[in-house]
């Protein structure tokens, strides 16, 4: 088991807030168990800072509550892909050289997907509705200079990205390379 990112304010937390025993919440921050009871004592000054790892999603009040009931249990951190399981918001980045080429795979996206849902295109290729509506009616500003070009040849995104938007099965897309 990893330590706590702040092992000094996650036992405080936990000495002010649960009944855990003195072993348990060392053996969870990976501190000496002399050290936790100085921290309890007010012996070690940690300051007014304290790490509440319920909020930080690295223990939930249900394992608390186990190993409050058997003082022999030892406290387990949430495994670390529910640490990581967050999706990102906001659009895909796109860098600055590369955001030039974007209406031109808008563009063949377009072209050759005309039923494709404009938030699929976004998600794709990291860009806006109204740019994608623009670029459709021909009122885009740079409209005279956007040429229909592939999004993978653009590296705007994969093959295999492109595929899953679309629908096509990658294994089907192989077949007709070859």
């Amino acid at each position: 088991m990893t330590a706590p990112l702040m092992p000094k304010a996650s036992a405080s937390w936990l000495i002010d807030n649960t009944t855990l025993t003195f072993q348990q919440i060392s053996a969870y921050s990976q501190l000496h168990e002399l050290e936790i009871q100085a921290i309890a004592d007010g012996e070690v000054p940690i300051g007014a800072t304290t790490y509440d790892p319920i909020t930080q999603k690295h223990l939930s009040w249900e394992e608390i509550n186990r190993c409050e009931a058997n003082p022999q249990a030892t406290l387990v951190s949430l495994a670390p892909n529910t640490l990581l399981s967050k999706k990102r918001k906001g659009g895909r980045y796109t860098p600055v050289a590369k955001r030039g080429d974007r209406p031109n795979a808008i563009a063949w996206m377009i072209k050759h997907y005309p039923d494709l849902p404009d938030a699929k295109v976004c998600q794709l290729l990291g860009t806006t509705r109204p740019t994608i509506k623009n670029i459709r009616d021909k009122t885009h500003a740079r409209i005279k200079e956007i040429k229909a070009q592939h999004p993978v040849q653009l590296e705007l995104c994969t093959q295999k990205e492109l595929d899953k938007i679309v629908g096509v099965s990658t294994t089907a897309t192989e077949t007709a390379a070859e």
